[in-house]
């Protein structure tokens, strides 16, 4: 649809470098062929190419950002050197702005989250070392020092960005002029979507397994209180993927969304105590609280979790397979199941219909569903029942589950009453697109921006050199 700018995502390797309808410079539309002279040259010398407030801007930045795209297995080819430089631009305009704003970013958040992003580096990489060559830095020190300041930079943009759009809102009457200005044959095509509905059963994990991890924290504890490092501990043998290369630490207050057990547990510690083994979802856990500071933990953890049997998940299987016999044989509806039979608690009331994350409603658009989700149910018509599906949720771990598509709307376009939802995101969007655009245009008056070299033949969409 010609009044809504096309989507693009610049992503680092591992981590979120995103563009959305906000990121302005990054189009389809090629620059005018006089304009391309930085499109395949590059500069002899990796200096300075832009400065924005306190922010500069290396050649070897847009290099980096190209690479960065090809390694995750995204394409560069509509993608010119002066738009990704016009997308670090507005990166540094927003963080830029963000400071003179006052926006705090914790460096705690930071590290945290930048831990999580290297733990999965390694995952996939198989080794600290092999993650470092692979950036091409000197040191683990010079790679974590380079990775916290991008993941703040990228912070400091996205609540900017929140903070300009935030007060944005639509109202019927925007949505539905928004709407009569698209012209018939321009609205936009609604996808095939479905809605879905899921009944789970988990398999029964037994209370020796459950003993046999109680004691082995147990005698974790005992060591640690004998002498031992509970960080070493941490590192060894928690099964928390987000804290193991920290040695299980976080910091947390009343707000930060972790579970009401884990915070009741953390908030009853002293400063040096470990906690006896308690469940959560995720699992068993003990706590080492190191530090309080006025309503901060910080704290360190571990997270042993329980294992299924075979004859659990046997168990389990025969279950969910009686379960489709008797809907397919009439004795039950799939509704009537998933609320009497269904072990998740979060679709359980409503029939095991799944909520979409994004929308908050029931319709999945096809093209835009989870990888997974879709495979399952892509070929399937309205009434028909899935296989028993052996699903293994990062929360839950292994589990069986059936799932049915409710209803199947196919490929339309936009009908203002039935499509109402999405025809608002639309407008919703367009409207803070606006105010970005004009954010934008009076930050770049007030800020000091240069643009070095050949980038000055850049087009750009925004007015970066000022003319």
């Amino acid at each position: 649809m010609k009044l809504i700018k096309s989507k693009h995502t610049l992503s680092l390797l591992f981590f979120a470098f995103f563009l959305s309808g906000f990121a302005q410079e990054v189009i389809k539309e090629k620059e005018p062929e006089k304009k391309e002279t930085v499109q395949s040259k590059r500069l002899k010398v990796d200096g300075i190419i832009a400065t924005v407030g306190d922010y500069t801007i290396l050649d070897s930045d847009i290099d980096k950002a190209f690479l960065e795209i090809e390694g995750s297995g995204g394409s560069t080819k509509d993608i010119t050197r002066c738009q990704m430089l016009g997308k670090l631009l507005e990166d540094k305009l927003y963080a830029h702005q963000a400071i003179q704003d006052s926006i705090v970013v914790k460096d705690e958040e930071i590290k945290e989250k930048m831990n999580q992003q290297i733990d999965y580096m390694v995952e996939q990489l198989k080794s600290m070392d092999a993650v470092v060559k692979y950036f091409k830095k000197n040191s683990e020190d010079e790679f974590k020092t380079e990775l916290f300041e991008i993941l703040k930079q990228q912070r400091l943009a996205s609540e900017m960005q929140k903070k300009i759009i935030d007060p944005v809102q639509i109202t019927p009457e925007e949505t539905r002029n928004f709407f009569k200005k698209i012209p018939e044959n321009e609205r936009p095509l609604i996808g095939t979507e479905i809605e879905i509905a899921q009944i789970v059963v988990a398999p029964k994990v037994s209370q020796a397994e459950k003993q046999a991890v109680i004691d082995r924290l147990k005698e974790i504890k005992k060591q640690v209180q004998e002498g031992a490092s509970f960080t070493t501990k941490a590192v060894l043998y928690t099964e928390d993927p987000g804290s193991r290369s920290s040695g299980g630490f976080y910091k947390i207050n009343k707000k930060t969304p972790f579970v009401k057990e884990f915070k009741d547990v953390a908030y009853s510690l002293q400063e040096g105590e470990i906690s006896e083994p308690f469940e959560t979802e995720f699992g068993f856990h003990i706590i080492y609280l190191e530090k309080i500071k006025g309503q901060d933990l910080e704290l360190r953890h571990i997270l042993m979790v329980p294992k299924v049997t075979p004859d659990a998940l046997k168990e389990a299987k025969d279950k969910i397979e009686l379960i489709k016999k008797r809907i397919l044989d009439k004795e039950i509806t799939f509704a009537e199941a998933a609320r009497t039979l269904s072990d998740e608690k979060e679709t359980r009331a409503n029939g095991g219909t799944l909520i979409n994350p994004k929308t908050q409603d029931s319709r999945f658009e096809l093209t835009n569903m989870d990888p997974e989700i879709y495979s399952q149910v892509s070929n399937m018509k309205s009434g028909e029942i899935s296989n028993v599906i052996l699903d293994e949720d990062p929360k839950a771990g292994k589990r069986y589950k059936i799932m049915m598509v409710t209803n199947k709307i196919e490929e339309h376009t936009a009908d203002f009453s039935k499509d109402y939802t999405k025809i608002k995101e639309l407008a919703l969007k367009e409207k803070q697109i606006n105010a970005i655009a004009k954010w934008s245009e009076k930050k770049i008056k007030e800020t000091y921006i240069k643009i070095n070299g050949e980038y000055k033949d850049c087009t750009f969409t925004n007015n970066w050199l000022k003319k």
